[in-house]
């Protein structure tokens, strides 16, 4: 017996294509407040400019949440979409501030430049079987697949690494180190899911690591 067959089944309204719907309502007004404040910091000069570059990952979340295709075949337990959208619009409460000093800013700058390239180059080979709570939108094996189970996951652990070195904060590091925690439970929670259908469990079987080769 699975963790779907023992979730509460929806009411009448709450159906898997409305849940749909509430995430990427919610992840957008997130990504609203984010780009928000770090607008608000760099015209009032406690943040410089290139900031904004942080934003990329968080944008492509939003384009892909919004584009995706719709399916029927998502978690509807609770535990699942906790740490769905804790995981997600955690790194969106990040807040701005003035940047490291060089040497560490070009180690920040290129960490995410390297994290936003593999997670673009994962979604892109996801198109619209993107989602953010465990779905079932159709396999993937191909691409950055080949390497790791999860490498959009990969990419934003590398991301967030190279935001803390760029604006390193107690706060930020909190966030991070939480999100991360929910991130991994998260992950399990699809794998859990997608193992149903024999087309995963076939490439778990083929491709070994889920995020860091060697590691996990």
């Amino acid at each position: 017996m699975t963790d779907l067959d023992t979730a509460p089944k929806p009411s009448h309204w709450l159906t898997p294509r409305r849940l749909d719907r509430l995430e990427q309502v919610v992840i957008l007004l997130l990504w609203a407040g984010l780009l928000y404040r770090m607008v608000s910091a760099i015209m009032a000069g406690t943040a410089p400019p290139w900031i904004l570059m942080l934003l990329v990952a968080e944008t492509t979340v939003v384009i892909f949440t919004l584009i995706r295709r719709p399916t029927d075949n998502i978690s509807i337990n609770w535990r699942d979409w906790m740490l769905a959208a804790t995981a997600t619009f955690l790194p969106l409460m990040i807040q701005p501030g003035m940047a490291s000093a060089p040497p560490y800013l070009q180690i920040g700058f290129v960490l995410i430049f390297a994290g936003n390239t593999m997670q673009i180059l994962a979604k892109l080979f996801l198109r619209r079987s993107f989602g953010i709570a465990p779905a079932n939108r159709g396999i993937k094996t191909d691409g950055p697949y080949r390497w790791v189970r999860h490498p959009m996951y990969a990419g934003y652990l590398i991301i967030h690494i190279g935001s803390l070195i760029l604006i390193p904060s107690l706060i930020n590091l909190a966030i991070y180190a939480a999100s991360w925690a929910f991130q991994i439970m998260r992950l399990l929670a699809e794998e859990r899911l997608l193992a149903q259908d024999p087309a995963y469990a076939a490439y778990m079987q083929k491709v070994r690591w889920r995020l860091l080769p060697g590691v996990f």
